[in-house]
């Protein structure tokens, strides 16, 4: 949606400048006189005129072809994990003003409006789901150039980002980051850093027999390998995290570990074989007769939005998932506290970034 609160804090990326009313479907900016279509009621795209370079592959349809992006489902699995840490880290109340910094699809801002604080998420593509286009208020933006005034935030996170950065570009979102929080406010991060300790070889012991599986046609990960191809991982690990955060103005105030190997065997074995499994029956074919091949992408298509609408009945399917969620937890319980590449990270803004 597009709040007139929100229209009271939206600044023109390029200048800085204030954006004001031109029209009923343009903003123009007081400064720079830059115009901005409003072409859609869902969303205000604040892009700034010239491109600072690094894209992602979250742009690409490709990685959207199965259209799961475009209603919310309950947080489960791995999404719920790190939901669930969001909350218990971040913990915002109504009277905080709260930024999603490469929200996706949204979905966690619409998981989240219990919370009951004033909510903005922004993305650098349109692939917004339904529920966050009509629930809150949403941007199309670079986040090395938000479109925000300074000190708009009292809260922000960033889920799943900074290890598409460059180094450069993470140092620049993160100084955007504290610009637009209060002195005080606090940045919620997951992300990782390349340095894995001993448990990580459990997870790629696992990963490699997911890869195998996949060679024979039992799974598909090419949406997975689609959305990993542009990780440029730049931090080297937890003090290098350090450094580069403080640099921006923030220092790490809390952190927990994250070891995935009962998720890796959750997400990358079990929930796959069983997405194989319901390809091959939308394709016409009998379990284990024959891979899913690269002809099937609609079968497979096909079997996560079945998958999904599953979910969304609470049936038996919803049931197993939350309990393979809590079996997940186990990796928080045993190994939150073994510093490893995944993290997640609470960071307090102390406005001296330069």
């Amino acid at each position: 949606m597009i709040s007139d609160r929100l229209l009271s804090i939206v600044r023109c990326p390029d200048c800085g400048g204030t954006l004001r009313p031109a029209g009923e479907s343009e903003l123009m900016c007081g400064e720079c006189g830059r115009m901005y279509p409003r072409a859609s009621a869902a969303f205000l795209d604040l892009r700034p005129s010239a491109s600072l370079g690094e894209t992602t592959k979250y742009l690409d349809e490709a990685l959207h072809a199965d259209a799961r992006h475009e209603t919310v489902s309950p947080p489960l699995l791995g999404a719920a994990i790190r939901n669930d840490m969001l909350r218990a880290f971040l913990a915002p109340g109504p009277s905080d003003r709260v930024i999603d910094l490469g929200c996706g699809s949204g979905r966690a801002l619409v998981w989240n409006q219990d919370w009951g604080a004033y909510q903005v998420g922004i993305d650098v593509s349109p692939f917004f789901a339904k529920e966050a286009g009509e629930r809150v208020d949403l941007l199309i933006g670079d986040l090395r150039r938000l479109p925000l005034a300074d000190r708009s935030f009292t809260k922000a996170f960033s889920l799943d980002v900074a290890e598409h950065l460059s180094r450069e570009s993470l140092t620049a979102m993160l100084k955007e980051a504290g610009r637009v929080l209060e002195p005080g406010g606090m940045l919620f991060l997951y992300s990782h850093v390349r340095k894995n300790s001993p448990l990580a070889a459990g997870t790629r012991l696992v990963n490699r027999l997911a890869l195998a599986l996949d060679r024979v046609g039992l799974i598909s990960l090419s949406q997975e390998r689609l959305r990993k191809s542009d990780h440029l991982n730049p931090l080297a690990d937890i003090p290098d995290l350090e450094r580069v955060t403080g640099d921006a103005g923030f220092r790490v105030v809390r952190i927990r570990y994250y070891t995935p190997f009962v998720g890796a065997i959750v997400e990358n074995l079990i929930v796959r074989l069983a997405e194989g499994a319901m390809a091959r029956r939308a394709a016409g074919r009998n379990q284990g007769n024959g891979p899913i091949g690269l002809g099937d992408a609609d079968a497979l298509r096909a079997a996560r939005l079945d998958a999904k609408r599953r979910i969304e009945r609470r049936g038996p399917a919803y049931v197993v998932l939350r309990a393979l969620t809590w079996l997940m937890k186990l990796d928080i319980l045993l190994f939150g506290r073994i510093r490893t590449g995944p993290f997640f990270a609470l960071l307090v803004n102390e406005g001296r970034g330069a």
